[in-house]
């Protein structure tokens, strides 16, 4: 459990790092190969349970995307070119429906609108996000 928590430390401390302050939603394929893992078994089961109770209502049960609301996950090269740490980032921040990005004209709300979510959760989220 420590050594799951010093890596996630390590993760958004990358994540913090990288921001830079920017909007850009560039990747640096260099980082992505480098990104240390942090899934597992477990972390995908939990990550289904929250998407399913927090993210299902726009993306779809099985993540295929709700035309309006949320954009379909699996294939998605923003999410398989985004490095774990960019994508627990995204999910942290959210994106508004007027950011230039945002091609549903919908927000995404930080934390999926569940302000609840551990930074453990959101983990396991891209975990689950990257297994569909």
């Amino acid at each position: 459990m420590a050594k799951r928590l010093l890596i996630l430390i390590g993760v958004l401390v990358l994540a913090l790092g990288a921001c830079g302050g920017g909007d850009s939603d560039s990747v640096d394929a260099e980082s992505a190969a480098t990104d240390p893992v942090v899934v597992g078994p477990a972390d995908v089961a939990n990550g289904k349970a929250v998407f399913e109770s927090t993210c299902r209502a726009c993306h779809g049960p099985e993540g295929e995307g709700i035309t309006g609301l949320g954009k379909p996950m699996p294939g998605s090269p923003f999410i398989t070119e985004q490095s774990d740490a960019a994508l627990i980032s995204f999910l942290e921040e959210g994106r508004d429906a007027s950011h230039p990005d945002n091609t549903t004209g919908v927000d995404m709300p930080p934390r999926g609108g569940n302000d609840n979510l551990s930074e453990q959760d959101l983990v396991d989220v891209v975990a689950y996000m990257r297994s569909l």
